[in-house]
């Protein structure tokens, strides 16, 4: 079945994407604090100004990055959200009850680790930022294993990724907003309505709907609700049908996954992870926020994850998947540890000072590579024998 066909692809281009995400980590990395680091740093905060009649948008390239090209980005995450609830794992509420309460202990764990650490004070609002997991790495460390983790938990992982993205996006949405301009906002809605309708009447031009998704978004934007909320809605007003072979849904998420794990995800890296580490910027590891960070990533994720899919199991609303064992599934909530992507996208909005946002950003990569080599161990020797090619076939979903 070509939604199969769509999964296998998707898994594909998010792992070697992850790849390519790592590499241009750390070159950004590096290029920030080389002799390069001034020019490097001061590139992404120059102004790129578009004009059109009644409209003029001026802002930093980081920021056409952030607010424009990831846009795109939750618009790819919410076309697999729309697949996973519509023929994926999650259209089938006993296969989806699991992954769904492992996400939510995965996302509250963390968010309580940090906000633990930092009540009261000026880092409060950094509590999103250990609650996202970054699907391109997750399912990155887990192929490094091949065939000695069950196919049933690399569903297991996806599906727990895609509904932690969902949460991370409903966390931007009311949350990290700032003020609301009420008429921009209503403006917005009324637009993705119209688009609603033009699904309802079975309009099947793609260019139709992009046209007024870029009105859409750019409503959004006006509206202090982070436009990127737009790919998300854009989405789920697109027409999904999976017995329809002109479903633009799946066409439009065929075309994506590649610009999005080559081209821009790279870039998003390349602008938000050039930190000039300065001299002794390790002792602010220390620091509430950091601490709150790291050890949600490292310790509240797989505890999250772990603690809830057991009450679900205990409570017998739900089964381990298929030749899962539970050391198998904490491994799992281990990679959830690692936020990257969504971690530093949240880190941008949770804070206004920049030092703070640096230092946030740190900390993701830090509690991110620690989770990720934590998980890999783990794995590695809770799955002593690698799956014979047969047991594979038969676990493919």
């Amino acid at each position: 079945m070509r939604f199969r066909h769509l999964y296998r692809e998707f898994t594909e281009s998010e792992k070697s994407g992850g790849i390519v995400l790592l590499g241009c980590t750390i070159l950004s990395l590096l290029l920030a604090n080389s002799g390069w680091g001034e020019t490097y740093t001061h590139f992404w905060h120059e102004e790129v100004n578009l004009s059109f009649p009644a409209v003029n948008l001026n802002y930093s390239v980081e920021q056409w990055i952030n607010d424009g090209l990831m846009t795109i980005f939750f618009l790819l995450v919410g076309l697999e959200i729309e697949r996973e609830l519509y023929a994926g794992e999650l259209s089938n509420l006993k296969n989806a009850t699991l992954p769904i309460a492992a996400a939510i202990g995965g996302m509250l764990v963390p968010a309580a680790i940090h906000f633990f650490f930092n009540k009261g004070t000026a880092t409060q609002s950094g509590y999103g930022i250990p609650m996202a997991t970054d699907i391109a790495f997750a399912l990155g460390i887990l192929a490094l294993l091949g065939r000695r983790i069950p196919h049933s938990l690399k569903i297991f992982l996806t599906a727990l990724a895609i509904i932690d993205d969902l949460g991370a996006i409903l966390v931007i949405a009311i949350f990290y907003s700032g003020g609301i301009a009420w008429g921009y906002l209503l403006a917005a809605l009324a637009v993705f309505g119209l688009l609603l309708l033009f699904n309802r009447f079975k309009i099947r031009s793609l260019p139709v709907y992009i046209v007024f998704g870029i009105i859409m978004w750019y409503c959004m934007l006006q509206s202090g609700v982070h436009a990127t909320i737009t790919g998300v809605l854009f989405a789920f007003a697109l027409p999904f049908d999976k017995d329809d072979d002109n479903n633009i849904s799946y066409h439009l998420q065929h075309f994506l996954h590649k610009p999005v794990a080559f081209g821009i995800l790279p870039l998003f890296a390349l602008a938000n992870t050039g930190i000039i580490l300065n001299p002794g910027w390790y002792y602010h590891l220390t620091e509430r926020n950091s601490l709150g960070i790291i050890l949600g990533l490292v310790i509240g994720k797989p505890l999250g994850i772990t603690l809830f899919s057991w009450l679900l199991i205990k409570l017998k609303w739900g089964s381990l998947p298929h030749r899962v064992s539970w050391k198998q599934l904490a491994g799992a909530g281990m990679l959830g540890g690692i936020g990257f992507t969504m971690s530093i996208f949240i880190s941008n909005l949770a804070f206004k000072d920049s030092e703070l946002i640096q230092f946030s950003k740190i900390s993701v990569l830090i509690g991110s590579l620690i989770a990720s080599l934590l998980g890999l161990l783990f794995l590695y020797f809770a799955t002593k024998k690698p799956i014979k090619a047969s047991h594979k076939a038969s676990a493919e979903v």
